[in-house]
């Protein structure tokens, strides 16, 4: 056999062991092994969907649901099966910007082109019937209804409730082990952040078959192995939904930024927190409203500056109230003894002033908190001294925090010996850094929720409570009401000490300078403060609280660049306690959602939603004794071990 022969059957034998190899690989895969490439493409044909859940509503203490859920529509695609041609036909339907749709596109098949990424919120029913018409030519396009946040006309409750935002890509690797995953929403602010973990629920999942092409065909397994989403645990907040309407509208009318937290003395829960200015929920709501998203940005105000647990500045004569308790219980001081204050202390070299340099004459210690005489006070600090000034601020709470239920909170700062030996060095330092203190000036700072907390303390004769706005939550999977358990201080100041600073408040508001903070018919007591400001106007302060004779509402009023307490911040006090106090309505002409009429009042929803008011959960919250594993029925009203 010559050498082309011997070639051309050496090269007939190697295409037939190759076309052999190739044949018997077929044969296996497709004869032999076929139930196993059959499961991979069964496999491959399901979707799994994400189904998050409805956020639990949050109830205010008469019943009335003021943060609900409403629908939300929101168009999804998944990387891998969305053909990109379709592009700009889908950014037609869903009116949004092709360049915005292939973003989104970019960046969900960064992410995991296997999963559905969100590429628009918050559609109206006419986008959402255009898409559905045309779904059969969009394979990757998906039609979810989700939930939003649903909150009332009368009301913004900005600060209280807070909003919620998409996760972003850095915090989703801290949270993807507790079940969050790409475009999931997560409370930012507020109540939303705070109590996520009861708001939140479980997340469910649909299963269903897709052809190749992405086409819907059908449930898997007749949707059997579907699963139920759990809506989020309802919140009972002490709230009480009217009062706060109410103090945003009164803060609103001031023009001016400030801040309001009214307290009930007998519990400690927060009947209302307003922050100006504050902002409509509804930006951050489904999607976020690009223009007014810029403009609270933008704002110098600093809307998304929560000041009922963030602003602290110094409570100014407010303060006088706890250097007066020191020198009684520290009997330091006669309060019967007479001080004339001619309106100047001096001081080394400096001239302090006490009503602009008028004076008020002769007053002993009921009159000098009446009429915020500042001599008086300046004398009282040194046979005080400086260590039971601090005792007793921290005794009240003053430079730590409350313990609020709010995210973000501040402690404010209360001076003592150690902190001015470490900012200024041993000995480098006077008694005449007291002077100030004295009045609730230099470095004291708190913040309107110490302020009411410590107004609270004051009108229930000594017991200092957590401020707190919810009272407890409702299980969702079991329907029983679970009340939360907040701390209680008896403090060591005693009735006749009390019953003197009262008297010198009630004084305050019937002949001081609290007069516009009167009520007919009410007793109330009172403070005005003044917090100085070296860049403009002063601040103003004023706290309360009313009836004197069985308190049931105290609270912080704080005006900012305002000047006088007493000409702003009291009758704002004044209206929230002729309110909640006897009942009246106080016409306010407010900046309000949508069409929500001026008078508009919360109703209570029909659904079983208010906690019996045989049950008084409040009282259970801040019993002395431990209420381990007590649980209230919210449908029955009955108490169960």
């Amino acid at each position: 056999m010559d050498k082309p022969q011997q070639s051309a059957r050496t090269v007939s034998f190697f295409v037939i062991a190759v076309f052999t190899v190739l044949f018997g690989r077929l044969f296996y895969l497709q004869v032999l092994n076929y139930q196993q490439l059959g499961s991979i493409s069964t496999t491959n044909s399901i979707r799994r969907i994400w189904m998050p859940p409805p956020r639990g509503r949050m109830i205010d203490r008469n019943g009335i649901i003021i943060v609900d859920n409403q629908p939300l529509y929101t168009i999804k695609i998944i990387p891998s099966e969305f053909r990109k041609e379709k592009t700009a036909f889908l950014a037609r339907l869903i009116q949004k910007p092709k360049e915005e749709l292939d973003e989104s596109y970019r960046k969900g098949y960064a992410f995991n082109r296997f999963s559905a990424t969100i590429v628009n919120r918050n559609l109206d029913a006419i986008a959402i019937a255009r898409v559905s018409e045309n779904l059969w030519q969009l394979p990757g396009v998906l039609i979810e209804s989700d939930n939003k946040r649903l909150y009332p006309d009368a009301l913004f409750g900005t600060h209280l409730f807070g909003y919620l935002r998409s996760i972003s890509r850095e915090k989703l690797d801290e949270l993807a082990d507790q079940g969050y995953s790409q475009d999931d929403k997560i409370g930012f602010s507020g109540l939303e952040k705070f109590y996520e973990e009861r708001l939140k629920g479980q997340k469910g999942a649909r299963f269903e078959m897709v052809t190749p092409l992405g086409k819907y065909a059908g449930k898997y397994d007749d949707g059997k192995s579907d699963i139920v989403s759990i809506k989020g645990d309802d919140l009972y907040l002490a709230i009480d939904g009217g009062l706060q309407q109410l103090a945003e509208q009164l803060l609103r009318k001031t023009g001016k930024s400030g801040a309001v937290v009214a307290i009930d003395p007998s519990t400690g829960g927060v009947l209302a927190l307003a922050s100006a200015p504050d902002y409509d929920l509804d930006i951050f709501n489904g999607s976020t409203d690009r223009k007014g998203w810029n403009s609270i940005l933008t704002n110098p105000s600093k809307p998304l500056f929560n000041r009922t647990v963030q602003a602290v500045y110094p409570p100014g004569s407010i303060y006088k109230m706890i250097l007066a308790m020191a020198a009684l219980e520290e009997k330091r001081f006669d309060p019967k003894k007479k001080i004339l204050d001619n309106g100047v202390f001096i001081y080394g070299k400096r001239r302090f002033l006490s009503n602009e340099g008028r004076g008020h004459g002769w007053v002993d210690m009921r009159e000098a908190i009446t009429v915020s005489s500042n001599v008086y006070f300046y004398n009282l600090i040194f046979p005080v001294g400086f260590e039971n000034w601090t005792k007793y601020g921290a005794m009240f709470g003053f430079g730590q925090k409350s313990g609020i239920d709010l995210p973000g909170e501040r402690a404010g700062l209360l001076p003592s010996t150690s902190y001015y030996n470490k900012r200024y060095g041993e000995n480098r330092w006077t008694k005449g850094y007291l002077v100030s203190l004295a009045i609730g000036q230099g470095e004291l700072g708190t913040t309107p929720v110490q302020l009411a907390a410590y107004a609270a303390a004051i009108a229930n004769n000594g017991t200092l409570y957590q401020p707190h706005l919810v009272k407890g939550y409702r299980d969702t999977a079991t329907g029983k009401y679970f009340p939360f358990l907040y701390t209680k201080q008896e403090l060591p100041v005693s009735a006749e000490t009390f019953a003197l600073i009262k008297d010198g408040m009630i004084g305050v508001v019937r002949r001081g300078t609290g007069t516009l903070a009167q009520v007919p018919g009410v007793t109330v007591a009172g403070k005005t403060g003044t917090a100085q400001n070296p860049h403009g106007k002063d601040h103003a302060w004023f706290i309360a609280f009313a009836p004197v004779e069985n308190p049931k509402i105290a609270m912080a009023v704080l005006v900012e660049n305002a000047g006088f307490g007493g000409a702003i911040s009291a009758p704002i006090a004044r209206e929230l306690i002729r309110y909640y106090v006897k009942g009246e309505k106080v016409a306010v002409a407010p900046e309000r959602k949508g069409n929500a009429p001026a008078d508009s009042v919360l109703q209570a929803d029909s659904t079983d939603t208010a906690i019996p008011a045989a049950v008084q959960p409040e009282k259970v919250i801040n019993n002395a004794e431990p209420v381990t594993g007590e649980r209230i029925d919210n449908k029955s009203g009955e108490v169960s071990e």
